[in-house]
C-alpha cells in the first residue's frame, strides 16, 4: 500500500497573488468607518487590475476601489486624491474621494495576498455611451480644456511618462507573451524606432505639460443628459497634456471605425471644443497621431505586466496579434504615419 501523499505546501494557507474581496463583508467597514446605516449594501461591479463596488445606503451611491496588490503606492494613491481635489476645487465634473470620520482617504484591508488600498469616491451619476453625438463630442472637448487648464504645470508625485516608460518598457512587457520574430511584433519594433525617433524631435517649448489623465475615454465617463461626469484617475501622473487628446482620439477611430466620414466629423467637433477653451499649438496636434500609437504601446504592456488580472484566456498570442494588427497597425495606417 503506498504512502499518503504530503502536502507540498505546509503552510497554514496557500499563498495567492491575487483575490476578490467579499462585497458582503466590506459592508461592515463602510458603516464603522463612514458611519453608514445598517441597511448598506454592497456588490461587486468590475474586477480587473483595480476593484469596483457599488456601495448604496438608502438614496444615496458611492464607489468603493480596491487597488491591487503591488499596484499602487499608498503615496500613489494619495497623490491621485490631491489630484482629485484640486479639480473639485474648481467645481470640474469628476468623481471625487470621500474621507472618513478619521478624514483619512485610504482604507487598509489585509488580504490573503498581502496589503490592500481602498478608496470611497462619489458615484458618477449618468450612463455610459459608446457611441454618443457630435455634440457631446465637443461637450467633452470643452470639459477637458477645462481641466487641463488646472492641471497645466501642475505636479504629482507620481509617475513621469517618458517615452520609455511608453514604448521602451510596454514593448519589453509584449515581449513576454509574444515572439519577436513574429510579423506582428517586427512591426511593433519599427513602429517604436519610428516613435522613438518622433519623441527625439519634440519641441517641448511648444507643448503643454502638466497632470494629465491618461485613461479619458467613454469607459471612464458618464453622461446625465448634456453634463459630463469623469472617473478614474487611476493612471494619472506626469506627461504632455496632450496624451490625453491623443488617447481620446484613437478610441473615437476605434468606436466610429465603421463610418470614417462620421469618426472624422467627432473628432473635429472634440478639437474644436476643447480649442473653444484653451489653444491646441501646431506642434502637438502634429504630435497626436503618433502618441495615439504610443498609448496603444502603453497598455499592451499594461495588459501583460498585469496578465493575472486579466487572465490568460484574455491576453494570449491570438488576442495580441489581433490587437496590434486591427489596432495598432491600422490607427498608424489610417494616420499615414511612416511606420
Amino acid at each position: 500500500m503506498s504512502a499518503p501523499l504530503k502536502p507540498i505546501y505546509t503552510m497554514t494557507h496557500f499563498p495567492v497573488v491575487s483575490s476578490i474581496l467579499s462585497a458582503q463583508y466590506l459592508v461592515p467597514l463602510f458603516q464603522v468607518k463612514y458611519n453608514f446605516s445598517r441597511d448598506t449594501t454592497c456588490r461587486l461591479l468590475k474586477a480587473g487590475v483595480n476593484h469596483t463596488y457599488l456601495v448604496t445606503d438608502g438614496a444615496h451611491k458611492y464607489i468603493f476601489r480596491i487597488y491591487a496588490f503591488n499596484w499602487r503606492t499608498k503615496q500613489d494613491i494619495l497623490e491621485e486624491m490631491r489630484l482629485l481635489n484640486l479639480l473639485r476645487a474648481h467645481e470640474l465634473p469628476i468623481s471625487f474621494p470621500i474621507a472618513d470620520f478619521d478624514n483619512e482617504y485610504v482604507q487598509l484591508m489585509h488580504a490573503p495576498e498581502g496589503l490592500r488600498f481602498g478608496v470611497m469616491f462619489s458615484y458618477a451619476w449618468g450612463e455610459k455611451i459608446l457611441q454618443f453625438p457630435t455634440a457631446l463630442h465637443h461637450s467633452v472637448g470643452i470639459t477637458m480644456a477645462r481641466i487641463h487648464q488646472v492641471t497645466e504645470n501642475f505636479k504629482l508625485d507620481r509617475v513621469e511618462y517618458t517615452p520609455s516608460v511608453m514604448v521602451v518598457d510596454s514593448f519589453e512587457r509584449v515581449k513576454g507573451y509574444l515572439p519577436i520574430e513574429t510579423e506582428e511584433m517586427q512591426w511593433m519594433q519599427q513602429a517604436q524606432d519610428y516613435l522613438l525617433k518622433v519623441y527625439a524631435t519634440i519641441d517641448h517649448s511648444k507643448v503643454r505639460h502638466g497632470a494629465v489623465h491618461m485613461d479619458m475615454w467613454f469607459d471612464n465617463m458618464n453622461f446625465d443628459a448634456d453634463l459630463i461626469n469623469i472617473f478614474d484617475f487611476d493612471f494619472c501622473g506626469n506627461g504632455m497634456l496632450c496624451y490625453d487628446l491623443a488617447y481620446y482620439i484613437l478610441q473615437v477611430y476605434s468606436t466610429e471605425k465603421e463610418n470614417m466620414d462620421v469618426c472624422k466629423e467627432k473628432v473635429a467637433a472634440f478639437l474644436e471644443g476643447y480649442s473653444s477653451v484653451t489653444a491646441i499649438s501646431d506642434e502637438e496636434r502634429a504630435l497626436l497621431p503618433a502618441l495615439g500609437v504610443s498609448m496603444y504601446f502603453f497598455y499592451m504592456g499594461i495588459q501583460c505586466q498585469r496578465f493575472e488580472d486579466y487572465s490568460n484566456i484574455f491576453v494570449n498570442e491570438v488576442y495580441l496579434k489581433r490587437f496590434i494588427k486591427v489596432l495598432v497597425k491600422r490607427y498608424a495606417e489610417l494616420n499615414e504615419l511612416p511606420v
